[in-house]
């Protein structure tokens, strides 16, 4: 999606350790417009496929995912990474280590919301190791739940996350798939 790229040239910063900072627009500061289209591109990709709920992680994916599930006139459900006293019932639950965070975490989602009658659109902010969607991977094959998709923002194409989710078989679409960053200049390479 020419328009994102153009975006994290403009308004990204890299950091050390293989960091893309993209907070002014994605995952602290929205640009609500730019999900929006960011929705409707996915909409196009997964036009053929029966997607009747969008699942995410919590938190920065929750802001995407939200426009993303009115674009599909579908609920949004977000895997909680921590339990609280209004979450109760019978969970489906999975360990999932977040590369932002360097930290691992519970995450769950209450039975009462995914199961065997949910074809299901994964959307993420970022995509590096995988760890996180694999994680709901995990929680949609306790519900029996299909994965039709999986709708990423930004891929590090460099790390071995999407490999190994599609050499998995997972639809995988990825609106930036970065080749390269160097933190010195600041330089970022696309796959083309």
């Amino acid at each position: 999606m020419e328009k994102l790229r153009e975006r994290i040239i403009k308004d990204g910063i890299v950091k050390k350790g293989n960091v893309l900072k993209v907070d002014s627009f994605v995952n602290h500061q929205l640009d609500v417009k730019l999900i929006y289209e960011m929705a409707f591109e996915w909409k196009q990709r997964f036009a053929s496929k029966p997607i009747n709920k969008i699942l995410t992680i919590e938190a920065s994916g929750i802001g995407i995912a939200s426009i993303v599930a009115l674009v599909f006139d579908c609920p949004l459900l977000f895997a909680k990474k921590s339990e609280s006293i209004n979450v109760d019932g019978e969970m489906f639950v999975t360990k999932v280590e977040s590369f932002t965070h360097q930290k691992m975490y519970n995450v769950m989602v209450s039975k009462k919301y995914l199961s065997s009658t949910d074809r299901v659109l994964i959307i993420d902010d970022f995509l590096a190791n995988g760890c996180a969607l694999e994680g709901l991977i995990d929680l949609c094959e306790q519900a029996n739940a299909q994965v039709e998709g999986i709708g990423i923002v930004i891929e590090k194409g460099f790390q071995s996350g999407g490999q190994r989710i599609r050499e998995k078989g997972y639809a995988l679409e990825s609106l930036a798939i970065i080749e390269q960053m160097d933190d010195e200049t600041g330089e970022i390479k696309f796959r083309k």
